[in-house]
């Protein structure tokens, strides 16, 4: 993200330049249906495809609807009028099925060309786009070519749409490959004519309708059961004068012993004065191969085509998917070695007490709904503090209501409505204290919250301090999302960061910070959207470690509608991308910035871009699955990945003393909120590819956030501006005892915006299917 595409305008009147994205959800449109069609060609084609035997035992069929005339008739029959056909006496038609295949069809058509032998092979339409040089030399090599259906299925059973369309692919296939089309058929399953059911019968005569001839068998070599080359030779010798169709198979497993059979066999019929025919000479039809129409030769290769890259696009993406599952399970063991590691850790105390007195930094744009609640519940803190209300240009009285309160220990300051960043810089730089602590005007935070988060600045390495923000509205299923995602993001994941020291966020709702270390980065940056993740960022370059400090808990809003969601995600996903790109540098540094580059910008990238990405093939391939697969498995999987979710949701759960009653709404949650969630970062990748700008959005308030009922004349002195907060020499006294409002101007320009501020980030959790649930804080 360039610099030029971070400015705002100045003023909340001013508007931003903000390109609506459209053809990014075209192009997901076309992706998801292109990925459909791939999977509905490829299930199809591979999981509809009969493998069984073409004479293996068959349910029992009745025959009775089958004429006489074809039942004593002729192996070649014309269905639409009911003719059956012999073969010319003394002629052998040799016929081979369910090819081509890229070891055995080769060394049988070298057999045959060695011995000056033409045959028929009746193809299937699947293996035809798959091995289109061998149909090829098939044609170019004399022999005739036939058709096997599309996918070896029994065109008895079909209903007669399937028998319509296996023909009609396997058709196009054999154009596209070969440049020829022919009428000739012989059914999957078939034998004699005897052997035809009433079923059987039906597809014949569709088949006679729609133009082509069913080429039946008279002599079954069953070299398909392997019994031995003497016994296939046995079994494809004609006994006595008449003309035969001699089955054998070319496909279908190892075919060595018909490959030997044919080296004996052709010789010996020749020397008894047998005559090798194609199926069309053995019947004297002259048109059994004709040239393929353009169009005809035109859709077949578009078929073959489409049937290939089906096949390497399913594999490509099932190699990919393997790797994410792979990774996902890695992370998730990786979370929970780590967050019991962090734990013990955590029992050690960070240095000496930090009892120095804290400025806590409230930005507020129209936050009439909760400020109350948050400004009490600060003041209500067993660590002395100030609070400083910074005003960017509320329109609802915010400010008015602050200094209604009459708080001790709490200033408010007035500026022109600039943006969030240029509010926190101007609380920075009213604060009257070495540790700062900047909260959400939705925010309330527990009374030990301010003391627990400033504890680890007794190591004098740590330059900031994430706390642990909570939902306070948890009613309905929107809310026990988002408080799961709360619960395992700042539990597991936070306690990962905080391990590989690569933090790369501490949330805009409970977060604390060294002045010295922010003064050093030059302040919040109003380059980004994510101005807190921004922050972090460049202060874990700048050689601080920022920590996670679970016990410094705060309750925060959470949206209460799947638009506020949608709005709210979508800003902070945008806004870490642009971060992500700001700091893309650490990859390279080394100490604390290579920690965070090699470390935390990784891990963003595969489990919040690259994973969410791969989600709504994760969807439809699952969709895939139930569909030409076994959906026991695929239901299996599902079950296996939302139990590990369940695991992970118990043990955070554990780690911050909830009960885990939300944890029922996980499997509900697969069908919205991850969605909403992958979706959010779709359309971010593609807003920043885009290069379009956004605009803060209204972040709703629902007044959830109860006031302290303690009174502030209660609480201990400190916290009404005690003398514990002593001024420091250059910097603005803190309040004492009375409120004083101050108006300041702007320090620097920040985003233009209608609405409110929606809180910080908190760094959320990817799943194993690598949908990411964003940033929550």
């Amino acid at each position: 993200m360039s610099k030029k595409s971070g400015r705002r305008a100045h003023g909340r009147h001013s508007s931003v330049r903000n390109v609506p994205v459209r053809t990014h959800w075209m192009l997901l449109t076309t992706l998801v249906l292109t990925l459909s069609a791939a999977l509905l060609v490829q299930g199809y084609t591979q999981h509809l495809f009969d493998r069984t035997p073409d004479a293996a035992p068959r349910e029992h069929r009745t025959a009775a609807s089958v004429p006489a005339r074809i039942a004593s008739g002729g192996p070649v029959i014309e269905g639409a009028s009911g003719r059956a056909t012999r073969p010319a006496d003394r002629t052998v038609s040799l016929t081979f099925d369910d090819g081509p295949d890229p070891v055995w069809t080769p060394k049988i058509l070298d057999v045959l060309r060695r011995n000056q032998v033409h045959a028929t092979f009746f193809t299937v339409g699947t293996r035809v786009a798959e091995y289109p040089d061998l149909a090829r030399r098939i044609v170019a090599e004399g022999h005739q070519i036939g058709l096997h259906s599309f996918t070896h299925t029994d065109l008895g059973s079909a209903s007669p749409w399937r028998r319509s369309l296996e023909l009609r692919q396997t058709q196009l296939v054999i154009a596209g490959a070969t440049g020829v089309t022919t009428p000739l058929l012989r059914p999957p399953y078939s034998a004699t004519n005897r052997a035809l059911t009433g079923a059987d019968w039906n597809a014949v005569v569709q088949a006679g309708q729609e133009g082509y001839l069913t080429v039946l068998t008279t002599q079954d070599s069953e070299d398909w059961r392997r019994p031995g080359v003497e016994r296939i030779i046995a079994d494809a010798t004609p006994k006595g004068a008449a003309g035969q169709i001699v089955l054998l198979h070319d496909a279908g497993g190892d075919r060595s012993q018909t490959v030997a059979a044919l080296e004996r066999l052709l010789p010996l019929l020749k020397a008894e004065g047998r005559r090798f025919t194609t199926v069309g000479e053995a019947v004297s039809l002259p048109t059994a191969e004709r040239p393929a129409t353009t169009a005809n030769e035109w859709q077949g290769s578009a078929l073959i085509t489409a049937i290939r890259t089906s096949d390497w696009v399913v594999s490509a993406l099932s190699w990919l998917l393997y790797a994410a599952g792979a990774v996902s399970a890695l992370r998730a063991v990786a979370v929970f070695v780590s967050a019991r590691r962090h734990v013990r850790k955590r029992r050690r105390p960070w240095g000496p007490p930090v009892t120095e007195p804290v400025s806590v930094i409230v930005p507020a744009y129209n936050e009439s709904a909760g400020i109350e609640a948050a400004v009490r519940s600060l003041l209500a803190s067993d660590h002395p503090v100030e609070v400083i209300v910074v005003d960017d240009g509320s329109t609802d009285g915010t400010a008015d209501l602050v200094e209604a309160l009459r708080l001790p220990g709490v200033r408010v300051i007035r500026q022109q409505n600039a943006g969030k960043p240029a509010a926190l810089n101007t609380g920075i730089a009213a604060a009257s204290c070495d540790l700062l602590v900047m909260v959400d005007g939705d925010t309330v935070f527990e009374p030990d919250a301010v003391r627990m988060i400033v504890q680890p600045f007794a190591d004098r390495r740590v330059g900031a301090v994430s706390g642990n923000a909570k939902v306070v509205n948890r009613g309905g299923l929107l809310g026990r999302w988002q408080h799961i995602e709360y619960v395992v993001g700042f539990n597991l994941d936070r306690r990962l960061f905080d391990l590989a020291e690569c933090m790369p966020t501490v949330p805009g709702a409970v977060g604390a910070f060294r002045r010295d270390a922010l003064l050093r980065v030059g302040g919040v940056s109003d380059i980004t959207l994510a101005e807190d993740t921004d922050l972090t960022m460049a202060l874990c370059r700048a050689g601080w470690r920022v920590v996670y400090e679970e016990r410094a808990k705060a309750w925060t809003e959470a949206p209460a509608s799947l638009g506020a969601l949608w709005k709210q995600r979508y800003r902070w996903c945008y806004g870490t991308l642009q971060a992500m790109w700001k700091h893309r540098g650490a990859l390279v540094q080394r100490g604390q910035a290579g920690k965070l580059g090699r470390r935390g910008l990784i891990y963003l990238l595969l489990f919040q871009v690259l994973l969410p990405l791969l989600a709504p093939v994760v969807d439809v391939f699952a969709v895939y699955g139930l569909v030409f697969l076994d959906p026991v498995r695929i239901l299996g999987l599902w079950a296996a990945f939302l139990m590990l979710q369940v695991l992970m949701g118990l043990y955070a759960f554990r780690l911050d003393g909830e009960r885990p009653g939300p944890l029922w709404s996980l499997p509900l949650q697969q069908f919205v909120y991850r969605q909403l969630m992958y979706l959010v970062v779709i359309q971010s990748v593609f807003t920043a590819i885009a290069g379009s700008r956004l605009r803060w959005q209204r972040m709703e308030r629902y007044g959830s956030l109860q006031v302290p009922v303690a009174p502030v004349e209660s609480q201990p002195p400190h916290a009404a501006g005690g003398p514990q907060l002593q001024p420091q020499p250059g910097r603005a006294h803190p309040v004492q005892d009375h409120y004083v409002p101050e108006t300041y101007p702007a320090p620097s320009a920040g985003y233009a915006y209608d609405d409110g501020y929606g809180h910080g980030h908190g760094h959320g959790h990817g799943d194993g299917h690598g949908h990411g649930h964003g940033y929550a804080g």
